[in-house]
């Protein structure tokens, strides 16, 4: 798996939704690398207080997928030796 298919992944990744095989693949790519676990890391705590919050409301969907695009373009953007 690279990183532009993990960001794609990454909300069915959060939500325990991927097949078994997928799931692997992606712990696979994110034991090696670092900004993609980053990433990971990121938007898993952003959840987390946002849910401290007290506020359970999901994101829009149009804010939801300009969110993930706004991630693929910075993934896609940067020089491909920082994606191990």
């Amino acid at each position: 798996m690279d990183c532009q298919t993990l960001i794609s992944y990454l909300s069915d990744y959060l939500d325990n939704n991927l097949s078994a095989e997928l799931t692997a693949e992606a712990r696979e790519h994110l034991a090696t690398c670092r900004n993609c676990h980053v990433v990971l890391d990121t938007t898993q705590q952003t959840i987390r207080l946002y849910r401290q919050r007290g506020q359970r409301q999901g994101l829009p969907p149009r804010r939801h997928a300009a969110l993930f695009d706004q991630l693929a373009q910075a993934l896609a953007s940067r020089p491909a030796e920082d994606c191990e």
